[in-house]
This record gives structure tokens, C-alpha cells and sequence, in this order.
């Protein structure tokens, strides 16, 4: 049965962590960021599974990164190639891989509430790299750190999330986290992506262009073929941020995407290099924020 302690080493979500305990990790990815040296020894002998039943590419490389900077050794798990696909359940396959040995498990995975449901029953930290549409913490902590870097603070900025909140897990973790700090959060999307189960504004688009961050979420074309997205073009024009709406945003405020993005989709080519784009240094956030994550779990 997991203990207290490993229990507060993990990172399943931001919903019930603490303000303090976000600002202790967002201090920590800041010395990271501005350590000189860009390897470590800090995780020496410590053994870090990267464990995706679920493709991911930043996420993952990401994480790998981090944990060699760390100076971890780490273990690549593919579920397809895995006894998963001989129907191994997750959690006997994340029981093997404690078995053999691994410090810290670090998942990715489609099923909502399996995270939670296994983590009780392992002896090592587990990191939450995406479950279903429920959480992404380290995508949002890298967020906030974004914001944080540009403000200075995150106490009070009004932040609008743009797009299909409705099956984002990284639209929840924002709304977690950043209302702990005041922010104002507001989401701007269509009808039928609205989440009902959160007590967030929906603002038009007009609206949206006036917050002091601009948070854009990746249109999932595939729901083009359900009827739930009429069309890639219909979305641009409605909900996507061109460069003509990129122009209406105050000087002051910045635009950001989790990525992967649809390039004039929702979100013009020419806007996700532009002056107020943070995107890709939200990219390369993801590194000391993640450093700072698996450094708590296995410190």
C-alpha cells in the first residue's frame, strides 16, 4: 500500500495540491532553467519509467529529457510493443515494471481514473503525463511558468482558453491552477465543446482577445468526421485566431498553445512566431518544469 510520503511525492493532478506547493515547483524550474551545467548528478542511480499507453511526442521527449539532465537512467515503455497488447491490464504491466525495479513512474494514458486507482496500490511516485480528458499537470504548470516569466506574477491575470475545452485535460489543469493564484479564467468556445462539470464563464471571441493571456487548444479534425467540428475553415473563421484577431490583442499580453497545433486552423501561420507568441518557450519551459517534477518525486 502506498505511503504518505510517496503519496505526496506524486503528481496526479493540480485540482488538491496547494498554491504553495505549485510556487515550490515553479522556484525550482527556475534554477533549473539558469543552472549552468545542462547535466546532472542529481538522480544518479535512480531509475525512471516512462510508461505511454498513449502517443505523445513533446510530452515524452520532454520528460526523457528532463530525467537525463537529472542524471537518471531511463526506461522508454511502449505499449504497443508491450503485454498490453496480449491484454495485460495497466496496472499489472506499471506492477512489472516496480518489480523490476524503477523509482518513479512517469504515465500517459487514455482511461480516466485509472491513474487514481493504481496509484494506492504501488510503492513508487507516479506522475500524471495525461489521462483522458481529465488532467495534465506538468503541461499546465509549464503554463503558468510561461506566464510567470512574462508578468512577473500570476496573481489576477485574466486568462481566456480558446477552443474544444470539452475533451482538454490541459484546459482542466489551467483552471485548477490558476484560479489558486486569482486569475480570472474564462473559455470561449462552441455550443457543443462546452465541459459542464466546471463553473468557468464562456466569453465570444471578441472578449477573449481583451485577457492578458490568449490560451489557444488544438482543434481535433477527427471529430470533423462526427459532426462535431462542421468544418476546419468554419472553425477558423469562428473561433480560430487569425492574424487580423491576433492584431486586436493588447500590446501587453501574450498567446499561447499547448500544442500540437493545426496551422490556419486555430491558429494562423503567421501569428505562432510572432512578437506575442509564446509557444515555443512554452516548449522548452517544459524541461525545468519537468526537472523540478521528477526531482520532488525521487528527492
Amino acid at each position: 500500500m502506498i505511503t504518505t510520503k510517496i503519496a505526496e511525492r506524486s503528481l496526479l493532478g493540480l485540482k488538491d495540491i496547494s498554491k504553495e506547493e505549485i510556487v515550490s515547483i515553479l522556484d525550482r524550474a527556475l534554477h533549473w532553467e539558469y543552472h549552468q551545467d545542462k547535466v546532472h548528478n542529481v538522480l544518479h542511480g535512480k531509475f525512471a519509467a516512462n510508461m505511454f499507453f498513449e502517443n505523445s511526442t513533446r510530452t515524452r521527449f520532454s520528460f526523457e529529457i528532463a530525467e537525463k539532465r537529472l542524471g537518471a537512467d531511463v526506461v522508454n515503455f511502449s505499449a504497443a510493443t508491450s503485454s498490453v497488447e496480449k491484454g495485460e491490464s495497466i496496472y499489472d504491466t506499471v506492477k512489472t515494471l516496480e518489480s523490476t525495479g524503477v523509482d518513479v513512474g512517469i504515465i500517459r494514458l487514455k482511461p480516466i481514473g485509472v491513474l487514481a486507482e493504481i496509484a494506492p496500490k504501488l510503492n513508487i511516485p507516479l506522475i500524471n503525463a495525461g489521462d483522458g480528458n481529465n488532467e495534465h499537470p506538468t503541461q499546465a504548470l509549464l503554463d503558468l511558468y510561461t506566464m510567470r516569466k512574462h508578468f512577473g506574477s500570476l496573481e489576477g491575470l485574466n486568462v481566456a482558453i480558446v477552443g474544444d475545452v470539452l475533451h482538454s485535460r490541459v484546459a482542466r489543469s489551467n483552471v485548477f491552477a490558476l484560479r489558486k493564484f486569482g486569475c480570472k479564467v474564462s473559455f470561449c468556445t462552441p455550443p457543443n465543446m462546452r465541459m459542464s462539470d466546471l463553473d468557468v464563464p464562456y466569453i465570444s471571441m471578441e472578449d477573449a482577445l481583451k485577457a492578458d493571456v490568449v490560451m489557444m487548444l488544438r482543434v481535433q479534425l477527427e471529430r470533423h468526421e462526427s459532426g462535431m467540428l462542421s468544418s476546419a475553415e468554419g472553425y477558423r473563421q469562428n473561433y480560430g485566431l487569425t492574424s487580423e484577431r491576433a492584431a486586436q490583442i493588447g500590446k501587453h499580453a501574450i498567446i499561447m498553445h499547448p500544442a500540437p497545433f493545426n496551422r490556419n486552423v486555430e491558429i494562423d501561420d503567421a501569428v505562432i512566431e510572432s512578437e506575442q507568441s509564446r509557444i515555443f518557450p512554452q516548449m522548452s519551459n517544459g524541461v525545468p518544469i519537468r526537472m523540478a517534477v521528477v526531482e520532488r518525486a525521487l528527492s
